[in-house]
């Protein structure tokens, strides 16, 4: 099996630890419809500074948070230090339009890497390339003022290049103020369009970007949202139907996802996944060689949502007794090929493969071609044994009977279903 080609950030943890949290925290909390609400309802600057003077998050408590992904079996995470609005969550010496300002008055940002470091996370940091506050952040199609007309004419006269600046000076700010910073994760550039030329590389002047991330946390992970291939590939909101692959080379990548269908908080959004779908889908991106950055959009009174901390603690009850199928794992070896309704991940390092039914079969479960391989079998959540059976019953081929072989393996499992979201075999190789 290939594997990815080594870069210059430090992926032997991330693709280890597997599952991590995405926060997504700011002014749009507020409003609570949707983190592109100024997109979404063309809001201008001044409209929007109502958010800004009312910004006080009185029940802010990152450790609360960073229990709530530990206890979940989070490993890292990473947290919207500035979105697409411009408000940055910590004390910037280059805006005014950050945390200490606002009636809070205080920087978010540092609490909040000192109770997820403390829990032992690794850090994170999103940066949004696009700023719909920052007077020289030139209007494009993805703008709030965009159906504007002199608007647009106005923002001729704005110099992008100031606005680039100003880029790199935050990340500076972000890569020497918090110590050891983990990941990097930018978002994004924009493609062009019948009247605006894009914003992407060039605009970012993204090679001396990177040169200086590199300069200054040199092991740092990277995404690839500058248009330049560095680190990770983020593929968002879906999932991929294989390992992801450059030039048909595989890479190593992260599913990013929500719990519904807002990154931010959005307190009237219905479209809640479940803690089964949410599980189905950790373990669909590890089966590919993966990672899963599962999101959750504080409050603007600070809080988890309560909806998000019950998928939180449903996700913690699973892994807590099958997190072996989920740490160290990936894709398994291409001969082994899983029934139907399961996925497979594999520890290269223990030789365990685990088996993971979507659907609970009625006794029996068949694995071509693994007779030879496979010595031992349990149930991973309570460690009972699950007989191995080299031959099956010749009622259950009927008139097949002439295809059976050695090379099958049956599993015989229990009538009912274990009392877990997605049962788990564990499956110790010779």
């Amino acid at each position: 099996m290939l594997l990815p080609d080594k870069t210059d950030g430090d992926t032997e943890w991330f693709t280890n630890d597997r599952f991590g949290l995405f926060i997504h925290w700011g002014l749009y909390a507020l409003p609570a419809r949707h983190e592109w609400v100024r997109h979404n309802e063309r809001i201008s600057n001044d409209e929007y500074q109502k958010y800004f003077n009312h910004f006080d998050p009185d029940l802010y408590d990152p450790c609360l948070w960073a229990e709530a992904a530990s206890n979940a079996g989070m490993k890292y995470f990473v947290v919207t230090t500035k979105h697409h609005e411009g408000f940055s969550l910590w004390d910037t010496k280059l805006s005014e339009y950050n945390a200490t300002n606002t009636p809070y008055g205080k920087d978010l940002l540092r609490p909040t890497v000192d109770a997820f470091r403390a829990k032992g996370l690794k850090v994170g940091f999103y940066y949004s390339l696009l700023d719909w506050y920052h007077p020289e952040y030139t209007i494009d199609h993805i703008h709030p003022l965009r159906d504007e007309l002199a608007a647009r004419e106005q923002s001729k006269e704005r110099d992008l290049s100031k606005y680039v600046d100003f880029l790199h000076g935050q990340t500076r700010e972000l890569l020497t103020q918090f110590g050891k910073v983990d990941i990097l994760w930018y978002d994004f550039s924009i493609s062009a369009n019948e009247w605006h030329e894009g914003k992407g590389k060039n605009e970012w002047r993204g090679e001396d970007l990177i040169k200086l991330i590199r300069s200054l946390q040199p092991k740092i992970i990277l995404n690839d949202r500058l248009e330049i291939d560095q680190d990770v590939k983020t593929p968002e909101q879906f999932q991929p139907r294989e390992w992801v692959q450059i030039d048909g080379k595989p890479v190593v990548w992260e599913a990013c996802q929500t719990l519904s269908g807002s990154w931010g908080y959005h307190r009237d959004e219905e479209s809640w996944k479940s803690v089964d779908m949410l599980l189905q889908m950790l373990i669909d991106s590890v089966s590919k060689g993966g990672n899963m950055l599962l999101n959750v959009g504080p409050t603007g009174r600070g809080e988890f949502d309560y909806r998000a901390l019950e998928r939180l603690q449903g996700i913690g009850e699973w892994m807590k007794r099958h997190q072996r199928s989920i740490y160290g794992c990936t894709q398994a070896p291409e001969e082994y090929i899983a029934p139907p309704d399961t996925r497979f991940t594999f520890n290269p390092k223990t030789k365990r493969l685990y088996l993971h039914l979507y659907s609970w079969p009625y006794r029996h479960v068949h694995l071509e071609g693994a007779a030879a391989k496979i010595e031992y079998a349990q149930l991973l959540n309570d460690a009972s044994e699950i007989k191995l059976l080299s031959k099956i019953p010749e009622a259950e081929y009927g008139a097949m009977k002439e295809v059976r072989h050695s090379t099958l393996l049956t599993l015989e499992i229990p009538v009912k279903k274990p009392n877990s979201a997605v049962p788990v075999i564990e499956l110790f190789l010779k």
